[in-house]
C-alpha cells in the first residue's frame, strides 16, 4: 500500500511524499506516458524548477547519436572514474535491470535510494499533473537522475541523450564541459525525420553557445555538414575525431589493441565501429583535459581496459561460442555483420533473434540473415515486440531454415546443437530479448 505524508524542502515549500516499496516505485515510473503530447523542454524545465534545479549543481559530458553513444559514454565515464572523479552515468535503455540507467562510479543506484527519488519526484509530478501538465516517463526518470547525482555530489555526469537531442529531456542542461555526437543513421524516423540531415539537426540540438562539439570520425557527409553549420551558428567549437590518432595493433572477437600517443591502449570491444567510437571518446577526453580535468595517459589506459557494456557484442559462452548483441536497427545489424564476417569466417553461425515491431526488421534481416545457416525466432516479452512467427517468415527470405520458437531455453538449445562445438550462436535483434536471455547464459 502507498502512504502519503508531507516533507519540508530547502526550496521553502511543503512537498507531499509518497511512501512505497520498490515494486510500487517501478509501477509509478512505468505508468507514465512514453511520449509527450507535444515536443519541448517546458515540462522538464518546470518539473526541475520545482525540484530546485538539481542539474544546475552538476557538470556534464553530453552525448547524442544513433549508434555508439552508449559505448562512447561508457569509455568516457570509466576513464573519469579511473581518474578519481565521482562520475555519474545516465544511459538508456537498460539490459537487465532498470537501475542500470543510473550509475555512480560503475555502481547502480541502490533500490532504497531509487525509491526515495521516485517518491520525491512523484510528489511534484503528481501536483503538476493535477493542474493539467503531463510529465512523460523519460522526463520523470531524467529528473530522478539529476536529483540523485546532485545529492551524491558527483564531480561530473556523463549524460546519454534518450531520443534525438533538441527536445530530449537531457537537453535542459546548460552548456556542457563537452558534447559529442556519435554515428548518425536513420532511426526513429517517425519522430526525428526521414533523412540523415533532418535527424542530424535534431541531434545538433545539444550544441550550446560557447561549448565544444566532438563529431564521430566517419559521419555521413550530410550529417557532418549539419553539425558543423549549427556549431558555427551557435559560436561553438567543432572538433572532428580522427582515426589517425590511434593505430590498430591487433583485432579479435574479444577486442582491439591500439596504440595511442605511442602507448598501448586496450579497447575491450570488438569491431571497426568500436574503434571509431573509441576515437570519439578519446577526442572528448582531450577536450576535458584542455578544460583542466586531470586525465593522464595512464588513467585513459586504465579506464578503457576496465570498460564493460552488457549485450554489446558480448561473449558469453564457448564450445560453441555464444555472442550476445542487443543492437536493434539497421546500423547495428551492419556492425554485427562486419564483426561476424571478419572474425568468424567459415564458422557455422546460428541465430536466436527477436525484434520490436517498430524497428526496421526487414532491412536488419537482409543484412544479417544471409550469414546464418539457421535462424530461431522468439517474441520478447514486450507489447511492441514482433511475433516469432512473423519474424521467422521475414527471415526465411534470406535463410531457408528459419522457424519460430515459444521457449527461450528451447531456442538456445536448438541453436547450440545446430552450430556444433566449432560453430557460433548469435543472439541478436533486441535489448529486450538480450535482457531475457543474458541471465540464462550467465548461469
Amino acid at each position: 500500500m502507498i502512504f502519503e505524508g508531507w516533507l519540508f524542502q530547502p526550496a521553502f515549500f511543503l512537498m507531499k511524499v509518497i511512501y512505497m516499496n520498490y515494486q510500487e516505485a517501478m509501477e509509478k515510473v512505468n505508468s507514465r506516458l512514453l511520449f509527450g503530447i507535444k515536443p519541448g523542454l517546458e515540462r522538464i524545465s518546470a518539473l526541475l524548477e520545482r525540484l530546485g534545479n538539481p542539474q544546475k549543481q552538476l557538470k556534464f559530458v553530453h552525448v547524442a547519436g544513433t549508434n555508439g553513444k552508449g559505448t562512447t559514454c561508457t569509455l568516457i565515464a570509466s576513464t573519469l572514474k579511473a581518474a578519481g572523479y565521482r562520475t555519474g552515468l545516465y544511459t538508456s535503455p537498460y539490459v537487465l535491470e532498470f537501475r542500470e540507467r543510473f550509475q555512480i562510479d560503475g555502481q547502480m543506484i541502490p533500490e532504497e535510494e531509487l525509491i526515495q527519488q521516485v517518491q520525491a519526484v512523484s510528489a511534484v509530478a503528481d501536483e503538476m499533473e493535477a493542474s493539467g501538465e503531463t510529465i512523460t516517463e523519460f522526463e520523470f526518470i531524467t529528473a530522478m537522475a539529476f536529483r540523485w547525482f546532485a545529492e551524491r555530489k558527483c564531480d561530473i555526469v556523463v549524460l546519454e541523450v534518450g531520443l534525438g537531442g533538441r527536445f530530449d529531456a537531457t537537453n535542459v542542461i546548460d552548456t556542457s564541459e563537452a558534447a559529442a555526437v556519435a554515428s548518425i543513421s536513420l532511426d526513429h524516423t517517425a519522430v526525428l525525420g526521414d533523412t540523415v540531415e533532418q535527424i542530424s539537426l535534431e541531434k545538433a540540438g545539444i550544441i550550446k553557445p560557447g561549448g565544444t562539439l566532438v563529431c564521430y570520425p566517419d559521419q555521413q557527409p550530410g550529417a557532418q555538414a549539419v553539425l558543423e553549420k549549427v556549431a558555427e551558428e551557435r559560436g561553438a567549437t567543432f572538433r572532428l575525431a580522427k582515426l589517425s590518432m590511434v593505430q590498430e595493433q591487433e583485432r579479435s572477437i574479444y577486442g582491439t589493441r591500439l596504440l595511442y600517443r605511442g602507448e598501448p591502449l586496450l579497447l575491450p570491444f570488438v569491431g571497426e565501429h568500436q574503434v571509431k567510437n573509441a576515437v570519439t571518446a578519446l577526442t572528448t577526453l582531450e577536450v576535458l583535459q584542455e578544460k583542466g580535468w586531470n586525465l593522464p595517459l595512464k588513467v585513459i589506459q586504465e579506464g578503457f581496459a576496465q570498460a564493460r557494456i552488457p549485450a554489446r557484442m558480448e561473449i558469453l559462452g564457448h564450445d560453441p561460442l555464444i555472442l550476445l548483441d542487443g543492437g536493434h536497427n539497421p546500423g547495428c545489424a551492419a556492425a554485427l555483420r562486419d564483426v561476424l564476417a571478419e572474425h568468424l569466417p567459415g564458422k557455422k553461425l546460428v541465430a536466436v533473434m527477436g525484434m520490436m515491431s517498430d524497428k526496421d526488421s526487414r532491412t536488419a534481416l537482409s543484412v544479417l540473415a544471409p550469414l546464418f545457416s539457421a535462424v530461431r525466432t522468439l517474441r520478447p516479452e514486450n507489447p511492441r515486440s514482433l511475433s516469432a512467427e512473423e519474424l521467422a517468415e521475414e527471415a526465411a527470405v534470406w535463410c531457408s531454415d528459419s522457424r519460430p520458437c515459444t521457449d527461450h531455453a528451447q531456442a538456445l538449445q536448438e541453436a547450440k546443437e545446430l552450430a556444433g562445438k566449432d560453430g557460433a550462436v548469435i543472439v541478436c535483434g533486441s535489448f529486450f530479448l538480450a535482457a531475457e536471455i543474458r541471465p540464462m547464459l550467465l548461469k
